[in-house]
């Protein structure tokens, strides 16, 4: 089986990392130097766990419901035509700034905040809009930690106990902080009033539920690969709000949603945890190595 797990976990790691995967994970794990965050972290825990793979999916869905920050993935992103170049982006900013050096995340962070000064438009009422608002940026990390940490919570490998989700959530408001969030959450009861405080700004507009059907339709993806991402869709979508259902055009199956859909989604995520702990160990020796100290 082991060459049936490798080539699968090469492809799954393509896929997520892109093509310049193998490099960036070599950098990231490999550079010596001080870290953020301990390798036995919550977040570290949270963020190198399968269950990501549904979390971002839930997080993607929950962001589109805030029209402005909708509006700016629709004028500026290429998500129709480079999601998977865009999920690159997004996991490898995660990794560097979760598994990274202080430097590489500082510089990822410098990077990010540059392109979001260039964000800008206007919304249909003549709003204008810009990606590096604090606002806007606390909804996004918002639900970015509800949606990891609730994914986590139910597909994770080990799942946190109450103290580890508050600790969670504060690891990760460090690099919300330095990205432009004003006064992030810092435990998950503070993450909870932060999502409760955007209700009234949240609803669903023809842009959202366009990007929805397009990330469900549209998965480019080989045709053996597709009953895979269907299953991870739809635990994702199993894991969003109520209230977010009809809005989005999603559908609301709760028995199915607690019985088919979770036994698939464990196993599905058990599957990429199974096909991708060979190169997740070989990181971590990366890792080990590169933070030792060094020879007297």
């Amino acid at each position: 089986m082991t060459p049936l797990r490798a080539r699968l976990g090469r492809e799954i790691f393509r896929r997520v990392a892109g093509p310049d995967g193998p490099k960036a994970r070599e950098r990231i794990h490999g550079t010596p130097g001080p870290r953020w965050f301990d390798a036995d972290s919550e977040i570290v825990r949270v963020h190198a766990d399968a269950s990501m793979f549904i979390g971002g999916i839930r997080a993607v869905l929950l962001q589109t419901m805030h029209p402005a920050a909708m509006k700016a993935v629709a004028d500026h992103s290429g998500y129709q035509g480079d999601m998977w170049g865009r999920l690159a982006r997004t996991s490898q900013f995660l990794a560097v700034t979760t598994f990274g050096t202080i430097d590489h995340a500082e510089q990822a962070i410098r990077a990010v905040r540059s392109i979001h000064e260039r964000v800008t438009g206007t919304m249909p009422d003549g709003t204008p809009y810009a990606a590096s608002d604090p606002h806007l940026l606390a909804w996004v990390h918002a639900a970015e930690v509800d949606s990891f940490l609730l994914a986590h919570q139910t597909y994770g490998a080990r799942p946190l106990d109450v103290a580890g989700c508050d600790a969670y959530v504060a690891q990760a408001a460090l690099v919300a902080g330095k990205l432009g969030v004003l006064d992030p959450p810092t435990t998950v009861a503070e993450l909870r009033a932060v999502l409760d405080a955007f209700r009234p700004e949240l609803r669903a507009t023809e842009e959202a539920r366009g990007a929805v059907r397009f990330l469900i339709l549209h998965p480019e993806l080989p045709v053996a690969a597709r009953p895979a991402y269907a299953v991870l869709m739809a635990a994702g979508v199993a894991l969003m709000p109520r209230w977010t259902r009809r809005p989005l055009r999603l559908p609301w199956l709760p028995v199915s949603e607690r019985t088919v859909v979770k036994a698939l989604g464990t196993l599905a995520t058990g599957t990429i945890r199974w096909a991708m702990s060979s190169g997740v160990d070989e990181a971590h020796e990366l890792r080990a190595t590169a933070t030792a100290p060094a020879p007297a």
